[in-house]
């Protein structure tokens, strides 16, 4: 199977889909003048016992090249605020959203062994796909195997996943669920998803003015007979709006479900590409067919946001309003020799005090704080809950029972491997993590080097100047290859340091 050429196919389908929306948002504008030319032609001219002056053409009068590039710039302007403001709404990191389906940050330090791996995973992809390591959510309420990718760009980018994701899927399958996300960043989908929610919240805008006028209609009945006439005529023009909404949104809404179809068949094969084998996301898919919970999401905002997710979120009586192509065909694009047969994978019970570490945290710095003592005081006593002990007994040995190792992703995967545990170690903490980046800076020149790290020392940071000194000699030996891979690794923690923090690295990395 050729996945480069399913990938130009899908980009190129997904270009002609957006051409549809265009042309269904200027069909609106059109019915829109049209609705408009009805109302002024019913309530100046239009009588009950004689009719309309001049017939058809009096209504026509009414609908000029002037009127209706009058209007149809009111309704674009319209349009285009409302639009705006959704963007700008939608547009503000995809920590937000995640944070708003319920997601908790997955911490580098966390001692559950479902969410190491999971960051481990991340961390794979993110190197085989040559980006930063993104932020990992969880959501721990969803039992469903559901995943997510939110923000505009690599660099606002979070990967979210259900519980029952971490739980259930094995290595290769967590791999090609992950990769899928990934794909969904590299290839702008993302960016254009929020345009399209956004577009479709100016249009479905029109159908809220018809409605406001429908209710304000009782209270413009009264004055001259003229004005009498127009008041009663209003109903109408705000129902005609309000069903020019509704065929507005129920357009766009079968267009944005078909491009969000082709981005996912153009992510399916993405992932093939990144992990190097069809074998992940299709056997992903088929455990999520033989999964009772299936890809089911109960968070309160998903319904708006359903087209980011790796699965439908719920049971649709319509598949033409689907946001994702059905199970079958996902599977058989992946795998054309399937048998039609799913993986049955056993659902996990899940307890009141199973919950992990950090997941009754709620969101905001100040919680992200109390989190990271948590598990640092959990790192320190070393504490695995007892039911997680067979998976955490898998991560330690990650070809028992967890599929293909990560040396089947790129090169770029192979150096991350190269580098010293330690290390890594060092990069899942803040003040680690700023001690490497400062070790990566660290010139060879004696004289320059003592200068760096008096800048270091002023910075007054508590113990970054002796883990700077510690770490410096191991961090010079490493090879080019290995420098940016470790660079990375230290992303998502530098990423949980509080403002002030934040600050402090900040000046004295450009110092």
């Amino acid at each position: 199977m050729n996945f480069f050429e399913q990938q130009d196919v899908a980009r190129r389908n997904t270009r002609v889909l957006v051409v549809l929306f265009v042309a269904a948002v200027f069909l609106l504008i059109v019915l829109t003048n049209a609705a408009v030319a009805g109302y002024l032609w019913f309530a100046r001219d239009y009588n009950v016992y004689s009719g309309g002056r001049g017939g058809f053409s009096g209504f026509l009068s009414y609908f000029s090249w002037q009127r209706f590039g009058s209007i149809g710039l009111a309704v674009t302007a319209t349009v285009a605020l409302v639009a705006l403001v959704k963007w700008w709404q939608l547009s503000t990191g995809g920590k937000v959203v995640a944070e708003s389906m319920g997601g908790t940050l997955i911490l580098p330090s966390t001692r559950d062994p479902a969410e190491r791996r999971c960051l481990n995973v991340v961390q794979e992809i993110a190197l085989a796909a040559n980006m930063p390591v993104p932020p990992v959510y969880v959501l721990n309420d969803e039992r469903g195997i559901n995943a997510f990718a939110a923000g505009i760009s690599p660099a606002d980018a979070v990967v979210a996943v259900t519980r029952g994701t971490i739980d259930h899927l094995k290595r290769h399958e967590l791999q090609g669920v992950i990769a899928h996300e990934f794909s969904h960043i590299l290839n702008g989908d993302m960016r254009l998803n929020i345009r399209l929610a956004a577009l479709l919240k100016g249009i479905t805008f029109i159908g809220d003015v018809g409605h406001i006028l429908l209710r304000s209609s009782n209270r413009v009945r009264t004055g001259a007979s003229d004005h009498g006439r127009g008041g009663a005529m209003m109903p109408m023009l705000g129902l005609a709006l309000w069903l020019l909404g509704l065929v507005g949104a129920g357009v766009a809404g079968f267009i944005k479900a078909a491009i969000s179809r082709q981005k996912e068949y153009l992510a399916d094969a993405s992932a093939v590409q990144y992990t190097r084998s069809a074998d992940g996301i299709g056997d992903a898919l088929k455990v999520i067919g033989g999964y009772i919970p299936g890809t089911l999401v109960h968070a309160a905002r998903a319904q708006e946001m359903s087209h980011i997710f790796f699965g439908e979120i719920e049971h649709r009586l319509w598949n033409v309003f689907a946001t994702h192509p059905p199970l079958g065909k996902r599977i058989r694009r992946v795998d054309p020799g399937w048998n039609g047969e799913y993986i049955q994978r056993e659902m996990r019970q899940y307890g009141r005090t199973d919950r992990p570490q950090g997941a009754e945290v709620g969101v905001g710095r100040a919680a992200l704080v109390a989190a990271a003592f948590a598990a640092a005081a959990a790192a320190r006593k070393a504490v695995i809950e007892p039911d997680a002990a067979p998976l955490a007994d898998a991560v330690a040995a990650p070809d028992a029972d967890f599929g293909p190792a990560p040396d089947q992703l790129d090169e770029r995967t192979a150096a991350r491997e190269e580098i010293p545990v330690a290390f890594v170690r060092q990069s899942q903490e803040p003040l680690g993590a700023q001690a490497l980046v400062f070790c990566l800076l660290i010139n060879d020149d004696a004289d320059l080097r003592g200068a760096q790290l008096d800048i270091v020392t002023e910075a007054g940071v508590t113990g970054l100047t002796e883990l700077v000194n510690t770490l410096a000699p191991g961090v010079r030996e490493l090879g080019a290859p290995r420098r940016l891979p470790l660079l990375e690794l230290c992303l998502p923690a530098l990423k949980a340091m509080s403002y002030s923090q934040y600050q402090v690295f900040k000046r004295t990395l450009l110092l």
